[in-house]
């Protein structure tokens, strides 16, 4: 018996993989760009599978459209869920399910912010691109001569730290399974990394309170959700010289604004201008999962998790 899934919110580079890999998972695929919406739910029917992206948030009435076309199962190209209320989808009778892709996407590229953040590169690429080859007025820093704090060790916190031991920086961890406090970790961290699931008590895990205590000159890395960090408190410790700098590949609010080609339309976000506005800030567009290689994952998981819910081995 075949199988069928509707895939929305397709880039040409995913359609091309699944239209390349479904048939030899023995999945029919549809595929639409647009993202799911109340007015395209019925695209789905006749699949009990859909997959969604993470980009675009999928409101209660869209989850109730999708069931009503008969779908049951909800796999999102992507390892968070935040975008989707779980609950409320399992209470209309739809399961949800995410797809892992390789950590190593997200590792290399925390630890490209990392380098580029202690070496002033945001401010010496701008001066260099307008001709202005002078050195910066500070001096870049070592990884081998900080210590670096690592808040969530799942897959991707781990592979930052299977990395960073080749820097041979000293490295902190903390999750919740983990003995070494938070606040220690902050206390003695030039660097701090964020690798944690975005839960109801990790958001703002780092609060005004906690961005105190840091060191004074350190530097705050974000490549997991940006409601991880308090973003006005953030801005207003590196508008004082409190942190010495960040480098966010999440913001918080930036649904809506990344993904899309804003040069000529207003961006109401008032705190990722002000971020845009510091020098020692580097602020990239949720692009750090985004090669080839995690693609290729994503999509193979996106078909494997849907033959697993419809053999009964859900995922979730």
């Amino acid at each position: 018996m075949t199988t069928g899934i509707t895939i929305y919110g397709c880039g040409p580079d995913e359609a091309a993989l699944f239209r390349e890999l479904a048939p030899r998972f023995g999945v029919v695929p549809t595929i639409t760009r647009a993202p799911v919406n109340e007015a395209n739910a019925q695209l789905a029917a006749g699949n009990r599978c859909v997959s969604v992206s993470h980009r675009t948030p999928i409101t209660n009435s869209v989850l109730r459209a999708l069931g009503r076309a008969g779908v049951a199962y909800i796999s999102t190209r992507s390892i968070g869920r935040n975008h989707i209320d779980v609950d409320y989808a399992n209470r209309v009778g739809l399961s949800v399910g995410n797809t892992a892709y390789s950590p190593d996407s997200v590792a290399d590229y925390t630890v490209m912010l990392m380098l580029m953040a202690i070496r002033n590169a945001r401010s010496t690429v701008r001066r260099t691109d307008v001709h202005d080859y002078r050195l910066h007025e500070v001096r870049g820093k070592e990884l081998r001569d900080l210590t670096v704090g690592v808040v969530g060790t799942g897959r991707i916190g781990t592979a930052v730290v299977d990395r960073l031991r080749g820097f041979g920086c000293r490295i902190l961890a903390h999750d919740s399974r983990l003995t070494l406090d938070l606040d220690e970790v902050l206390r003695l961290s030039d660097i701090v990394t964020l690798h944690a699931p975005l839960t109801a008590d990790t958001h703002h895990l780092l609060d005004r309170r906690r961005i105190e205590r840091m060191r004074h000159g350190a530097f705050v890395i974000n490549t997991g959700r940006g409601p991880l960090l308090d973003t006005e408190a953030l801005v207003t410790a590196l508008e004082s010289g409190r942190l010495g700098g960040a480098a966010l590949d999440v913001v918080e609010g930036e649904e809506g604004i990344f993904y899309a080609d804003r040069r000529n339309s207003p961006i109401d976000n008032k705190t990722l201008l002000r971020l845009h506005e510091l020098p020692n800030v580097l602020i990239s567009p949720h692009t750090a999962y985004c090669t080839d290689h995690a693609l290729r994952d994503t999509v193979e998981n996106s078909l494997t998790n849907c033959l697993a819910f419809e053999s009964g081995d859900q995922h979730g």
